[in-house]
């Protein structure tokens, strides 16, 4: 019996082991949020016995899902995406659909983290960002951000229609609570494109969350729109940059777990593992962005609390990005963006 039972036994844990020691890939935005998963999602998950990870940093180039799933070589397993894409790789097809029971209990999520095609990873916010060593006067709002007579300089904003055109509504002294009112409305869409024109020439463009603050350190620019927790780990690092909360738009970044993967069980226990309310504590004290998993506010001190986007005192006069707006008009307006922006 010892003898026969053997070679089962050897190939079972041989198998076993193979399992285990399969290798994911987890691809992210990179930078402090990238060092943040980093440190509360991606070692610990290793060091609990599960799979290794290989991360792999980008800028959101949807392009290339797209590329690996139609040749059918999903080499991606776990894929950090923006709101503004998840609808549209979801409708394409580019992304699984999630068995939230495999990730965690519903109640524990603020309703934005809940999706067809993915799970909330973060709230996080882009905000007004400026050098307190280089400005006497504080900006306060997006009518500050155009005042360029007031506040002579270049204004970095990063390169497409998403939050500018809001941001340019906001500036032309359109409420908070009805900006996606007025732009959804072809009046309110030019009336944003406008208003951007008269910045044009102050505008320096920003690709990756790591520029704003390295233009606002270098004096590039005098101030910028930053996300929230990249002005965080600058300030950590010592920098004295500050945040104007006032009319900041606050949004999630997904889980996704890409079409194809031969790795879709493994990916599923990482985004559980990630979604934990411990994983998501650790995670916003790495970076100022506030936990999808709500019960894991209860974990967090006072001081931490603070410099999060869904604060009380952060978020009182903050816009929610509107998902749904962006997955209808994105492409186009994204289009016309481009178009306006390269003349």
């Amino acid at each position: 019996m010892k003898l026969l039972f053997t070679p089962v036994l050897l190939s079972a844990a041989l198998a076993a082991g193979l399992s285990h020691a399969a290798e994911i890939t987890v691809v992210n935005f990179g930078g402090a949020n990238g060092a943040a998963q980093k440190a509360a999602f991606i070692e610990p998950f290793q060091k609990s016995g599960a799979n290794k990870v290989v991360m792999v940093e980008y800028n959101g180039e949807m392009a290339k899902l797209k590329a690996m799933v139609e040749s059918k070589k999903t080499s991606w397993d776990v894929l950090e995406v923006e709101s503004g894409d998840i609808g549209r790789v979801c409708e394409e097809g580019l992304v699984e659909k999630i068995d939230f029971a495999k990730i965690g209990k519903k109640a524990d999520f603020m309703p934005a983290a809940i999706h067809e095609c993915g799970v909330g990873v973060f709230v996080w916010s882009t905000v007004l960002a400026y050098n307190a060593d280089k400005l006497k006067a504080a900006p306060k709002n997006w009518s500050d951000f155009w005042n360029t007579a007031k506040y002579p300089g270049k204004r970095g904003m990063r390169k497409g229609a998403r939050y500018n055109l809001e941001f340019a509504l906001m500036a032309d002294g359109v409420p908070t609570k009805e900006v996606y009112k007025v732009l959804a409305t072809k009046a309110g869409v030019e009336r944003a494109f406008k208003k951007l024109e008269e910045l044009r020439p102050n505008i320096q463009w920003w690709e990756a969350g790591a520029q704003p603050p390295q233009f606002l350190v270098a004096g590039d620019v005098v101030m910028s729109t930053a996300f929230s927790g990249r002005i965080d780990s600058a300030q950590r690092e010592g920098k004295n940059l500050q945040v104007s909360w006032a009319g900041s738009i606050y949004d999630l970044d997904y889980w996704t777990i890409p079409k194809g993967t031969p790795n879709k069980e493994a990916a599923e226990k990482f985004i559980a593992f990630a979604s934990s309310a411990e994983a998501q504590k650790t995670y916003s004290t790495k970076i100022a962005y506030g936990p999808a998993n709500v019960t894991a506010l209860k974990l967090l001190d006072a001081k931490t609390l603070a410099s999060l986007p869904t604060s009380a005192n952060n978020a009182k006069d903050a816009v929610q990005n509107n998902l749904k707006f962006w997955t209808d008009h994105g492409e186009d307006l994204e289009q016309r963006f481009t178009a306006w922006a390269s003349k």
